[in-house]
């Protein structure tokens, strides 16, 4: 997975895989998701993604099934 932010336009582009995109959906306004051709996500856009997403900070906690989590990884965008 990439999160990619572009601060001349307040866009942050989240890519899960990939794939050839198929179609692209309106989520609201701010937000489109992209699907492959077998409605998977690849990617997805967030407009004005400081106020849509709680920019400039990013978390990320990975859960194990058998493992307790360890805690969250943060960074500042």
């Amino acid at each position: 997975m990439k999160i990619k932010y572009f601060s001349d336009t307040d866009t942050a582009l989240v890519e899960f895989s990939d794939g050839e995109v198929a179609e692209t959906k309106e989520i609201n306004e701010n937000i489109y998701i992209d699907l492959d051709s077998s409605g998977n996500l690849i990617a997805m856009t967030i407009e004005h993604a400081r106020q849509q997403a709680s920019l400039p900070y990013l978390s990320y906690e990975q859960i194990e099934k058998d493992t307790p989590p360890k805690g969250l990884k943060e960074s500042r965008i």
